[in-house]
């Protein structure tokens, strides 16, 4: 997930000289233990959007992989310039391993 958000911020952020992406990483604690909140930080104001990708296509998926893995995702605004796109995981046999 964190690939995918920020690539999509590499991409399609359009970032003015001088600003950078930041990546945070939270810990959850609910509803269960050990879940965690991605979220990427852009001083831009467009918005990801999902689009559905052409067959043949070499992008366009990754927002498509981002709902399929995160338990929730979003965009909001952040202080300041821009915007954080998140998105939040927890684990499905509650011991961190995505059920492997």
């Amino acid at each position: 997930m964190l690939s995918e958000l920020v690539t999509n911020a590499v991409r399609h952020a359009r970032l003015p000289s001088g600003r950078e992406i930041e990546t945070r990483f939270l810990p959850m604690g609910r509803p269960a233990p050990d879940g965690l909140r991605i979220e990427v930080h852009d001083a831009s104001t467009q918005r990801p959007r999902r689009r559905a990708a052409e067959l043949d296509a070499c992008d366009g998926r990754g927002l498509l992989i981002v709902d399929a893995l995160a338990d929730a995702w979003g965009v909001s605004d952040r202080v300041g310039v821009g915007k954080l796109v998140w998105a939040v995981w927890w684990p499905t046999d509650g011991g961190g391993r995505c059920g492997v």
